[in-house]
């Protein structure tokens, strides 16, 4: 059978150019628009030479090379205020501070840059940093620029360990007076404690731990079931951490009583908790410690601020002196907190005949 002619070649559809808007394609938008296409060709080049990704490392003295984060040049004592406050920035952020406190510190840090021009962060001194502070228009704003300038220089001297001596030594915010604490006399502790055992589960521990630890109360909201070493039940020890590393030198350990592992133990029982010792907000801790308060019949105001007063002053009677205070209550050795205790070692003081 003879074989049919075979159909006319046909020409194969085209495949039409995917466009995009206004009929442009991908490339050519992409493409530099130059009237001489010579220039085209030379800013092809010089992209073609650019490298994808910054280098990470900088050439430095007897050729040795200097890691470039980020393509930021090293931090040295030679360094820009500018640059200066773009290692102390990426610090912060790493560090997961809150953003307004670092945008804070970078407005401040700015402002300095303003007020004392271009001048290299090893040659700022303690008149650039005085002419800074007279600027301020008030006292809030006076004390908020010395936090924010003595944190960038510990930063510059602790951490990058580019500088030696911080200009902002000497300089303190203005004395703000405080007023004397009002602690609990003993027959009020006692009513106190016992009015809590009578409260819910979490409020007898809660309470012997601000009164008898000087615990804070953000420090009693931290503590976690694993912070309290209970293997001697005579002698327990209270932990307390913080998860903010500029804060470390608070961290403390202190030793309970038989007393408060018995208390421990009825809540635990009572509770249960999994993770977080009190799992409860700040003012569940103010309305708690109020409650108690009536409950003891105590007429004078008793806040958590009151317990930790008490027992500060209690310490001082039995000897503690302002080193151990501070150490004993978490704070910074500093004239604002050296102040601070001597009001208890004060109310300390025997009796005047």
């Amino acid at each position: 059978m003879p074989r049919s002619p075979s159909p006319p070649d046909r020409a194969l559809p085209s495949i039409p150019t995917k466009r995009g808007r206004n009929a442009v394609t991908a490339e050519e938008r992409a493409t530099p628009h130059a009237d001489d296409p010579e220039l085209t060709r030379l800013e092809a080049e010089a992209a073609a030479k650019h490298p994808d990704q910054l280098s990470l490392f900088l050439p430095g003295p007897q050729g040795r090379f200097t890691p470039l984060l980020g393509g930021m040049p090293p931090l040295t004592a030679a360094a820009s205020l500018e640059l200066a406050r773009a290692w102390y920035r990426r610090e912060l952020e790493q560090a997961k501070r809150p953003a307004n406190t670092i945008e804070s510190y970078g407005y401040d840090l700015t402002v300095l840059e303003t007020l004392i021009g271009a001048k290299p962060i090893g040659q700022i001194n303690r008149r650039d940093i005085a002419r800074y502070l007279s600027e301020a228009k008030n006292r809030s704003t006076r004390k908020r620029r010395l936090t924010s300038v003595r944190r960038f220089f510990r930063f510059l001297i602790e951490d990058a360990r580019v500088l030696d001596a911080d200009p902002t030594a000497g300089y303190y915010p203005h004395t703000i007076q405080l007023r004397s604490p009002v602690p609990l006399f003993a027959g009020e502790q006692d009513a106190l404690l016992a009015a809590a055992n009578d409260d819910e589960p979490w409020s007898a521990p809660a309470i012997w731990l601000m009164l008898r630890l000087g615990i804070s109360r953000g420090e009693l909201l931290a503590l976690r079931r694993d912070h309290v070493d209970l293997a001697d039940p005579e002698r327990p020890i209270v932990y307390v951490f913080y998860d903010d590393a500029t804060k470390r030198a608070k961290e403390r350990k202190l030793a309970a009583d038989a007393d408060y592992a018995a208390r421990h133990a009825a809540y635990l029982e009572a509770k249960e908790p999994v993770d977080l010792l009190f799992p409860y907000g700040a003012q569940a801790v103010n309305g708690m410690v109020e409650r108690v308060r009536q409950a003891a019949r105590i007429v004078k105001e008793v806040t958590p601020q009151t317990l930790r007063h008490t027992y500060a002053v209690e310490q001082a009677k039995k000897g503690a002196d302002e080193g151990e205070l501070l150490t004993r209550l978490g704070l910074a050795d500093d004239p604002r907190n050296r102040a601070s205790v001597r009001r208890y070692l004060k109310l300390a003081e025997p009796p005047l005949d």
